[in-house]
This record gives structure tokens, C-alpha cells and sequence, in this order.
């Protein structure tokens, strides 16, 4: 349907035309939320024209919705049909850490040489992909540093250059691993499948991916500083545990607690380190709060970089199953035995499952005071309509909708 000037209007003055501000692409209408704007497609029955008195002032379009007034900035309009159309809500989220809708990871998946075998597979394994190398990278940066400050004594490096270690592989990790929303942590996962509906299906995947990248990762720092450890520990053939040797050298891969904490002291460090990386991480991707935008990685590497300076001393900051366990399982496999187990009254459960729900609190504490996008606590019953067969058609038909091929 196009639209033309009321009679009589003039064409708009130079100046207008050379205004810095540049109008959205073709068939597309800007859907007014405040201070954020999201790209819909109307429907028919809601259309109705008002005729424009100035060409310098958009037509204004009325609809039969009580949510907004729809700004026409472009002169045709763009018809969906009722099929394709979609439930929408204001102020969703998107980009890394951040799960994308099916259709627009459907968009990405569309292949130019789909005849090419390995382009092929890439294409369907790309997210695995992904976090395994987001996650390598994670570790690989971390225990690399764990070992330089141990294996020399601190002569290499202190204690900051481990936070620094950990700080930057997680700003590495989440550059390379962009593609599938740089999760590098199975409870990142968890808390995205709960808040921002991360596909269930997709979690084991991820969860696998993660843990081989920090189980690789963790194997290539062990045969970088072989020889180191093996001065270190006294001999080659030697591997210890910390808690049975004043030379143990299996904390540089997973992480062990200080013999003073308590076993409430060591689940709370770990919980509250999570709490606080989970809390940031949504904050920092969220678009109707200030955000830190194409930052983000820089912006998390001060989080981790905080973290392990002011909470993670006592436990070692492991935050995440993946960057304990994957390593934990190389140092039994090569021969440091089943006390990598059993050291400290069995704590390698607490790194576990201490940051899973430390992750769930922080996703929580988020959404509850500041989140105003796709959430549970942002629906009807917290979201459970959607589980009632007559809540969710009452709902999800009294929303306004969207097409899939028109979320970016």
C-alpha cells in the first residue's frame, strides 16, 4: 500500500534532505517503546492512514492495539500473512551471551556452496564449534598462567597475574566464540535456557562442546610445562594433589580450596563469585539499560579480572562446571590419581554445582529489579501460561506479533 503527499505540499527544503539522520530500509515501520525502537510489519485490519500535513512531519498510523501509535517513516508497507506472524516483546535482547530467535539462526545457517562437503558440516557444527574453542581459549589462557606463577615460585607472576590469566581468556574466549553467543560456561547455559529461551535442545550440546574445549585445553598447558612440573614436583613420574604435597602441581588445572574454609565457606565463594559474573553479564548485554554494546568481551574481562581479586582467593574462582571439571578429568587420566577426588573432604562436587546456582540467582536478581525484555518474570505467571493450553492462546493472541523475517 503507498502513500502519497497531501495536495498542494512542496517538496521538503534542502536542509532536510541533509539531515544526518537516515531513514529505516524499505517496508519497514518503527514500533515507538520509549527510547528503544523494534522493526514490525503490521496487519491489515489495524491500519489506518492519516493523511500528512507537512512533508517534513511522518504520517502517524493509528492502530486498534492498546499498546502504541506505529510512526510511518517510508512510504509502503509491507503485508505478512497471519501464518507468519509472531508474538512479539518490547526490549528484547540480542547479540553475544545472548540466545538468537530460531528464524534469524536459521538465516545464518544459509549456505552459499552447499554442495562443498566441509562447509557443510562447519555450517550444521558451528555452534559446538564455537564454544569449544571459546572455552579453550578460556583455559587455555587461565591454567597457562596458573602454571607460570606455580611452577616458578611466583617468581613469574603473582597472584594478580592469575586474575589477569583468567581476565583476558574470557575476553579472547568471547571474541572467538561470538558466533553461537560465547556461553563458555555450561551454567551461562542453564541460566539463558531459563531467562532468555535458549532452546533446552541446544544444552547438552553446548555443555559437551565446553567441557572437551577446557579438557583440551587443559592437556596442552600440561605438555607445555612438562619438564617444569617435573622439576617442580621432584621427579619425573611425580604428581601431587595440594593437601598431600608442599609441591602439588594439580591446582594449576582445577581448583582446590584453602585448607581454612569451611565446606559453607567454600560453597558460598563460589556462589557469590557466580552470582556476580551472571548479574554483569546480563547487565552488560542489555540494551534498554546502558550496556556495553561491541565492549562486551572488554567489559567481561574486568568482571572475571574483579572476581578472582576480590572473591577468589579462597576457592580459586572456578565460577563455571566446564573450566573445573574438563581439567580435573585430564589431571586424573595422566596420573595424579583418584585424590584429585577426594582432596579436601571431596570438594570437587562444590565447583559443580555452587556456580549453577549462583548463575540461576544472578539471571534472577537481574530480571527482577531492572529487566524490562523477554523474560520470565516479565510474562503472565511468570511464564508457566504457556504450559496452560487456554492461558497461552488468551495471552500470546492478545500481543501484538511480528514476523520472524523481520526480527534482526
Amino acid at each position: 500500500m503507498a502513500h502519497s503527499p497531501a495536495p498542494g505540499s512542496e517538496a521538503p527544503p534542502s536542509s532536510y534532505q541533509e539531515s544526518p539522520l537516515r531513514p529505516p530500509p524499505p517496508n519497514r515501520n518503527i514500533v515507538s517503546r520509549g527510547t528503544s525502537y523494534l522493526t514490525t510489519t503490521l496487519q491489515p485490519p489495524q491500519i489506518a492512514v492519516t493523511p500528512v500535513p507537512a512533508p517534513t512531519t511522518p504520517a502517524t498510523v493509528a492502530t486498534t492495539s492498546p499498546f502504541d501509535t506505529m510512526h510511518i517513516a517510508t512510504s509502503e508497507l509491507t503485508i505478512i500473512p497471519e501464518t507468519d506472524l509472531q508474538p512479539l516483546e518490547p526490549y528484547a535482547e540480542t547479540g553475544a551471551l545472548i540466545n538468537r530467535s530460531d528464524a534469524t539462526h536459521a538465516m545464518e545457517q544459509h549456505a552459499l556452496n552447499p554442495d562443498l562437503l566441509w562447509p557443510r558440516v562447519r555450517r550444521w557444527l558451528r555452534d559446538p564449534f564455537s564454544e569449544f574453542l571459546g572455552t579453550f581459549i578460556l583455559v587455555l589462557f587461565g591454567d597457562g598462567a596458573v602454571a607460570q606463577v606455580t611452577l616458578s615460585a611466583d617468581k613469574n607472576g603473582g597472584y594478580q597475574s592469575i586474575a589477569w590469566g583468567y581476565g583476558i581468556g574470557l575476553m579472547l574466549g568471547v571474541y572467538t566464540a561470538g558466533a553461537s553467543g560465547a556461553h563458555l560456561n555450561p551454567c551461562v547455559t542453564l541460566t539463558n535456557v531459563l531467562f532468555r529461551d535458549f532452546p533446552i535442545k541446544r544444552f547438552p550440546i553446548y555443555l559437551l562442546a565446553q567441557l572437551l574445549g577446557a579438557m583440551c585445553a587443559a592437556a596442552v598447558v600440561y605438555g607445555n610445562y612438562k619438564s617444569a612440573i617435573d622439576v617442580y614436583e621432584g621427579g619425573a613420574g611425580i604428581r601431587t594433589v595440594p593437601g598431600y604435597s608442599d609441591h602439588a602441581t594439580a591446582g594449576i588445572f582445577a581448583t582446590y580450596p584453602a585448607p581454612f574454609t569451611t565446606r559453607a565457606g567454600q560453597f558460598f565463594s563460589e556462589f557469590i563469585g557466580s552470582t556476580i559474573l551472571m548479574f554483569m553479564i546480563y547487565a552488560l548485554k542489555d540494551d534498554g539499560n546502558l550496556g556495553a554494546g561491541m565492549l562486551t568481551p572488554v567489559a567481561l574481562m574486568f568482571v572475571m579480572f574483579g572476581i578472582a581479586s576480590c572473591f577468589g582467593w579462597q576457592t580459586g574462582f572456578a565460577l563455571n562446571l566446564a573450566r573445573d571439571l574438563g581439567p580435573r578429568l585430564v589431571t586424573y587420566a595422566i596420573g595424579y590419581g583418584n585424590q584429585v577426588w577426594a582432596s579436601s573432604g571431596y570438594y570437587f562436587w562444590i565447583p559443580m554445582v555452587a556456580p549453577f546456582c549462583g548463575c540461576l540467582v544472578g539471571g534472577l536478581l537481574y530480571d527482577f529489579f531492572l529487566f524490562t525484555g523477554q523474560s520470565p518474570l516479565n510474562r503472565p505467571y511468570f511464564g508457566l501460561y504457556r504450559f496452560v493450553p487456554g492461558l497461552r492462546e488468551r495471552f500470546e493472541t492478545s500481543m501484538p506479533r511480528v514476523s520472524d523475517k523481520e526480527v534482526v
